[in-house]
């Protein structure tokens, strides 16, 4: 099976997970100026800032490495994960600089290897193992898949997120499980875990009154 077949059936799978009754336990939308806002626990404005720093960092490092580099840029929560490829120590430490000059932006995780740009199929297989991690985050339905952000590079998986504990340890044995994963990296914020639920109270008796 091709790479194109396999990330189809990954979307295959996903998608089916979710019409087998268990969206309510994934997804939560609500229309917003006739667009479909998907829950998250960053604010409204936390995810705009993520998205300003993404381009605002693109655009200052996609010049500065040009064909010497080939680098990705996530940000969750205003911390920025750089990963990719780039020929020079000097050019890493500028991405860095780079993404951590973008307004907003609270902290930089840089990940960027000394090497030569990827291939493309290196990176087809990066979006299939994506690809692969969500759909598996979808079938265990052990948390919301939408509280973890995933980012593939060369088969190393990062995790982002706002998470417990308990759903940081579950992403990452998800992940970590997944055929052709070779390492896990965490780059979570922790919160606290939910307070415990209250124990149900016993129902009160039931008694007929005559008629």
């Amino acid at each position: 099976m091709n790479r194109m077949a396999r990330l189809l059936a990954v979307l295959v799978l996903a998608c089916s997970a979710l019409a087998s009754g268990c969206a309510p336990l994934v997804l939560s939308t609500a229309a917003v100026g006739g667009t479909m806002v998907a829950a998250d626990r960053r604010s409204a404005d936390t995810q705009l800032a993520d998205e300003r720093i993404e381009w605002t960092a693109s655009k200052g490092i996609g010049p500065k490495i040009g064909a010497d580099g080939h680098v990705n840029i996530a940000s969750y929560n205003r911390t920025v994960l750089l990963t990719g490829e780039t020929k020079t120590e000097e050019l890493k430490a500028e991405c860095e600089k780079l993404a951590a000059g973008a307004s907003e932006v609270k902290n930089v995780v840089n990940e960027i290897q000394i090497a030569a740009p990827s291939s493309l199929s290196s990176r087809s297989n990066d979006t299939y193992l994506t690809g692969a991690v969500k759909a598996r985050f979808v079938g265990e339905q052990k948390f919301n898949p939408l509280y973890v952000k995933v980012v593939t590079e060369s088969g190393v998986v990062y995790l982002m997120g706002l998470v417990t504990k308990k759903e940081a340890d579950d992403a990452t044995n998800i992940a970590r499980h997944v055929s052709g994963v070779k390492r896990v990296v965490r780059i979570f914020e922790f919160i606290p875990d939910p307070p415990p639920k209250p124990a149900s109270q016993p129902a009160p008796p039931v008694s007929d009154r005559p008629m």
